[in-house]
């Protein structure tokens, strides 16, 4: 966990999007958890302009949520490539977490209080449904169950349908941001960190912690912002991790630290 205040930081809060205080110290009982890291198998390229707020594959589409107000999108197409679809969110904006369940698909959006239900393919707006809070990261378990993160150090449980929320758990650390479900486990990224957490989510407790420092050399850091954006490759145990405008996705496992 960084302690230091960066440039890149301040930066962050000053734009907006996944603000809120220095992530927690785990809790006792979580200290056993497994030490993880990104072992890197390929990269691909990622648009420096894109301020990654949401990663999730459907299928072999991949849908990048991008935040900043004036420039917030949802894209979609293959990993790597020139996006096929792009939605515009027109300002006051600020686009964050996205998850796709067939048909329709849930975008968050960060202090404007709503998420935006889409249809998967056409990316076309349905409706807008208002929650409490801000809105950072969102992913879906397979009964379709949505799990939510606003920065806290909880996740919250939502219908699929109504958007209505059904429960919570805490976790124990602080700035849970974009999201990703697997199974009943959760992979979490820490705002401001390269840290990453592996949640079960039906007791809270963080059995994994993953490292994933050194992705990014000196200097493609330069004008880069932080870690923030995980997408499970369907049917393998490998994800795609990128961040604000880095220049890079990186195709990795993540096995145990040495």
């Amino acid at each position: 966990m960084r302690k230091l205040i960066t440039t890149s930081m301040l930066l962050a809060a000053v734009l907006g999007g996944c603000a809120g205080t220095p992530a927690a110290t785990p809790a006792p009982a979580q200290t056993a958890a497994e030490q993880l890291r990104p072992q890197v198998l390929g990269t691909l390229p990622h648009d420096t302009g894109a301020f990654t707020e949401g990663l999730e594959f459907s299928g072999d589409t991949l849908y990048e949520s991008t935040g900043l107000v004036g420039r917030s999108s949802l894209r979609t197409g293959p990993a790597g490539a020139r996006p096929v679809g792009n939605a515009v969110l027109a300002p006051p904006l600020f686009g964050e977490g996205v998850t796709v369940l067939g048909p329709t698909l849930w975008q968050l959006t960060w202090q404007n209080g709503f998420a935006i239900e889409r249809d998967s393919k056409t990316l076309a707006e349905k409706r807008r449904v208002a929650y409490q809070g801000e809105g950072w990261g969102l992913c879906h378990q397979p009964d379709g169950r949505l799990v939510m993160s606003n920065g806290s150090s909880k996740l919250t449980f939502r219908d699929p349908v109504s958007f209505a929320v059904t429960g919570e758990v805490s976790v124990g650390y602080d700035q849970l941001n974009e999201l990703e479900c697997v199974g009943d486990t959760v992979y979490a990224n820490v705002w401001q960190t390269d840290t990453i957490l592996r949640i079960d989510t039906t007791t809270g407790h963080v059995t994994g912690v993953i490292d994933a420092s050194g992705l990014l050399s000196d200097s493609e850091r330069t004008g880069a912002d932080v870690l923030n954006g995980i997408a499970a490759v369907p049917g393998t145990d490998e994800f795609l991790l990128t961040g604000k405008l880095w220049p890079k996705q990186f195709r990795v496992k993540f096995v145990p630290r040495s």
